[in-house]
């Protein structure tokens, strides 16, 4: 690459970089926003009320100075990719062949500088060139084209396989990762099959002994679990209109549904899976206070935590009850984990925490101690709109094995819905997985209540034998 590009390039990762500390600093703005909305609800004397004015004038030129910078930065890193497209242009010499398919640069990106972005980014966030570029690959066109022909033109063919082309398949897990907020948080393993983690026991303490005497025998000892593959997925209907839109359309309609879908459902699992055609959830496994019958032999020694992993906290306010939550956040384990705890809440939970953690600076602003990261004890904070108010789980999400099978696949029918004119589209992915040791993680329930231990799955109806 010329130095120029490259010179280009490095700018442009640097303006990405700050362009990205500054999207992240929005909760932030959020979060003041909020509290000032509370403040300006409870003043009530002339003193409260000019000092909330003077707060809420503050805040509205921090926002503005904020989206002002986020919208420079924006502008400039626009510029440096045109300049880059151009600058790169420059370099391929006229007449010379296009790049095979699976190598083919997107808005005048190499493939690996691509896919970094597209992780970073998704398809959504893909600007008009690098999306146009991307429609335009033969593989991806090869692929849409298959779908209106199968749509369109063979409505006899029912269920008809489609092979996902390379990019499409990464695409998809992209907007998995998107939607599923806790698989970027646990172990995940691709396998083809069935998988074996294996798990080594806990290091033995060396033993002291005299300087010329004989060592002593050390016991060391290695366990493995166990997991399968189960499907996940469904079906949704596209209205046939929407087939006859653009590539980009189409491709956004049917890579943004599908990842919502298994994500939502792959997150539930993830913490209330039963078990039984589904991963083990990590509440499940808190829960239980019998070691199940198909606990592997091979497996690590199981341990009932039902009565120490499982805690309410009632009565408790402000500093004190962040005082139980350090406390009791003692009882999930570190021993195998080489990551930091994670807080997995609701929206509710989330604001009642930052409530209960405000106060007011010496500048006389109020503040909260909490935003996305507990306070004192650290770790991120994850919302998920399935969990009960008040219950919190947390643990070392590092510690929980999610097994992802390869073969991602959509199909599509459109006699199915023939006379509502729209086509089925279905996807499917195949997960297993369990919290490979119950210790290292908790729930809790900071509102006096005991916690929730199970969840509500939607119905396996296709499956179910009629009456």
């Amino acid at each position: 690459m010329a130095l120029k590009a490259l010179l280009l390039r490095k700018q442009l990762d640097d303006k990405n970089k700050a362009l990205e500390v500054l999207r992240a600093k929005d909760a932030e703005l959020q979060a003041r926003e909020a509290e000032l909305e509370t403040a300006i609800g409870e003043a009530e004397s002339a003193e409260d009320k000019t000092a909330v004015e003077g707060l809420v004038d503050e805040f509205e030129q921090d926002k503005q100075a904020h989206e002002e910078e986020k919208t420079k930065l924006a502008g400039e890193v626009e510029q440096l990719e045109q300049d880059l497209a151009a600058e790169e242009a420059k370099q391929t010499p006229p007449g010379s062949p296009a790049p095979a398919p699976d190598n083919a640069p997107i808005g005048g990106e190499r493939k690996d500088d691509r896919i970094m972005n597209m992780k970073r980014r998704g398809f959504t966030g893909l600007d008009r060139q690098q999306r146009d570029a991307f429609l335009a690959r033969e593989d991806v066109k090869d692929f849409l084209q298959r779908v209106r022909a199968l749509g369109k033109e063979q409505r006899g063919v029912t269920g008809a396989e489609l092979t996902i082309p390379t990019v499409f398949l990464e695409l998809i897990r992209e907007n998995i990762s998107r939607y599923s907020k806790l698989i970027g948080k646990v172990a995940l393993r691709s396998v083809p099959g069935n998988a074996r983690q294996t798990i080594m026991g806990t290091v033995p303490e060396a033993v002291w002994t005299e300087m010329c005497a004989n060592l002593n025998e050390l016991s060391l000892s290695f366990n493995q679990i166990e997991v399968d593959g189960y499907k996940v997925g469904g079906f949704i209907a596209v209205c046939n209109a929407v087939l006859e839109d653009s590539d980009l359309n189409l491709a956004s309609e049917i890579m943004d549904a599908i990842g919502q879908a298994i994500g939502y459902a792959l997150d539930k699992a993830i913490v209330y899976g039963t078990g039984t055609k589904m991963p083990v959830g990590i509440v499940t496994r808190l829960a239980q206070t019998a070691k199940p019958s198909d606990w592997g032999t091979n497996a690590p020694d199981w341990k009932d935590v039902s009565a120490t992993n499982l805690v309410t906290i009632a009565g408790k306010t402000g500093a004190e009850l962040y005082r139980s939550i350090i406390l009791d956040a003692g009882v999930a384990k570190s021993t195998y984990s080489r990551g930091p705890l994670t807080w997995v809440m609701n929206e509710t939970t989330k604001a009642q925490l930052t409530a209960e953690a405000l106060s007011v600076n010496a500048a006389g602003a109020i503040v909260s101690g909490q935003g996305n990261t507990m306070p004192v004890v650290g770790g991120d904070i994850v919302t998920l709109d399935f969990i009960p108010v008040g219950d919190v789980v947390f643990g070392y999400m590092d510690l929980y094995l999610l097994a992802q099978r390869a073969g991602a696949q959509l199909a599509q029918s459109e006699h199915v819905r023939f006379l509502e004119d729209q086509t089925v589209f279905k996807g499917t992915a195949r997960y297993d997985g369990m919290p490979v040791f119950g210790e290292a993680f908790g729930l809790m329930n900071i509102a006096g209540k005991e916690p929730t231990t199970t969840a509500t799955f939607p119905p396996d109806t296709a499956n179910s034998e009629t009456p």
